[in-house]
């Protein structure tokens, strides 16, 4: 007989006699005449209960299943007499896969999110992390399908780079040298490396996307990304997904547009196709978390300057750790009073002094802010960054030189800037942090399969 998921089986309207199920047991309680086994296979959050009777030929063997086992039954699915499930299966055959000893770190109902880290291999079996990675499997393909829908082509670009596209320098460094090698020479000789150069993970696949999306109009590219940064926030780890669209003809405000319909897009999927594994997040995660959804979906995101957001920090009457003054980068503690206390909903700012943000950013007419913006949204701060790219070559070549950076290692950027140059914009949306706005998890390390922070690469 062909095995039938556990979400399959929960939506039938009528019994189609007997079924396969396969899984594992989550609790099980036995009594003088019955075992009763809920089973889960992962297919969704719900357990569907089994129950085996003593005229089994080997239910002295049923009695030593405990949580953990992995089972497979053959049975009749029938009606439930139990309130709140609406079949349950009379076994006819239970047949024990893998029986898991008393060792079994998940026996109980209730466990530490850092515990829980410390056997990441384990805890997708738990009811939170199985519906935080079935809920970003299911953002995963929303948002290919969103893009598909809008028309863009997807692409795959390089995580090996030569260049730094942040410019920050926190790059994870990629050689084939053999370290003794280097010991004896005393230093690294690149032109003896690989690719004849120093190269690197990378932060980002924008550069590379920008020169599709100079031939194919909208692009998008979605993946890991990199960044060597020394950091043990809540926020922050060493490998992370980014999805990062690159928009030809296409300015400040539509690239703005264009994320605030993606935000909403993905949040309203998460909502009506992922509702089972949603309310576990509303219900027992964050008590806040539908609120804040509502507001998403059903407000306009607000739109100001990084100018006058500096003007409403210094007034506010706050007491911040980190001073704010025009040129200086915004903090997670000011960002967060932007979108939770000053404006309560997601809020574009845009128009960041030139002197802290990239090379590749459209100066404004003004010659001291450059076309920049960040998405902050309640809860987790900064979700997207972006701007309008530089399409001018002069201007471009000026910005360049004036950060240091070698225009010999760039000749492939700037020649999009010399054949066909045109207005274009883009962004990137940290994946993981938009699975913690929807989720109301806290910590980025429980919104990632197997996540790499400093000192830890076990899993």
């Amino acid at each position: 007989m062909k095995r039938t998921k556990i979400n399959a089986l929960l939506i039938l309207e009528q019994s189609p006699g007997d079924v396969l199920v396969k899984g594992w047991v989550r609790t099980k309680r036995d009594s003088k005449d019955f075992s009763f086994m809920e089973v889960n296979d992962g297919s969704c959050l719900s357990n569907i209960q089994v129950i085996a009777d003593k005229d089994l030929i080997n239910y002295p063997d049923i009695g030593t299943i405990i949580t953990g086992s992995s089972v497979s039954i053959m049975g009749t699915l029938a009606e439930s007499p139990g309130k709140g499930q609406k079949w349950e299966v009379k076994a006819k055959n239970v047949e024990i896969i893998n029986l898991a000893p008393e060792s079994y770190p998940l026996q109980k109902k209730r466990h530490s999110d850092e515990f829980l880290r410390t056997i990441a291999h384990l805890r997708p079996r738990t009811n939170k992390f199985g519906a935080a990675f079935r809920l970003r499997s299911e953002m995963a393909w929303a948002v290919h399908k969103f893009y598909r829908e809008k028309g863009f082509r997807y692409l795959t670009t390089p995580l090996i780079t030569g260049s730094d596209c942040e410019g920050a320098g926190e790059m994870f460094r990629v050689t084939s040298l053999d370290p003794e090698t280097v010991k004896k020479m005393g230093k690294m000789d690149f032109s003896l490396d690989f690719f004849g150069r120093e190269s690197n993970l990378t932060v980002s696949g924008q550069l590379s996307a920008e020169m599709f999306a100079m031939a194919l109009g909208d692009v998008y590219t979605f993946g890991p990304t990199f960044r060597a940064e020394n950091s043990n926030t809540s926020r922050h780890v060493a490998e992370f997904w980014m999805l990062e669209p690159e928009m030809a003809f296409c300015d400040l405000k539509g690239n703005m547009d264009h994320g605030e319909e993606l935000v909403k897009y993905l949040t309203r999927h998460a909502v009506e196709e992922c509702a089972e594994d949603m309310a576990l997040f509303m219900n027992f995660v964050d008590k806040t978390l539908a609120r804040r959804i509502d507001v998403i979906l059903n407000s306009e995101f607000a739109r100001i300057t990084y100018t006058d957001a500096v003007d409403i920090l210094k007034k506010s009457g706050q007491v911040f750790e980190f001073p704010v003054e025009f040129g200086t980068d915004l903090q997670s503690e000011h960002e967060r009073f932007l979108a939770e206390v000053y404006c309560k909903k997601p809020v574009f700012l845009t128009d960041y002094p030139e002197q802290i943000k990239p090379f590749y950013m459209r100066v404004n007419d003004d010659g001291k802010t450059v076309a920049a913006v960040d998405l902050l949204v309640p809860g987790i701060g900064e979700l997207i960054g972006g701007s309008q790219r530089e399409e001018r070559l002069d201007v471009l070549e000026g910005r360049m030189k004036q950060m240091n950076l070698p225009l010999e290692n760039y000749w492939w950027y700037l020649d999009s800037r010399r054949y066909g140059s045109v207005p274009h914009s883009g962004f990137g949306l940290g994946f993981e942090r938009f699975l913690m706005m929807i989720t109301g998890i806290g910590n980025i390390r429980d919104v990632i399969p197997f996540p790499r922070t400093p000192g830890s690469i076990d899993f």
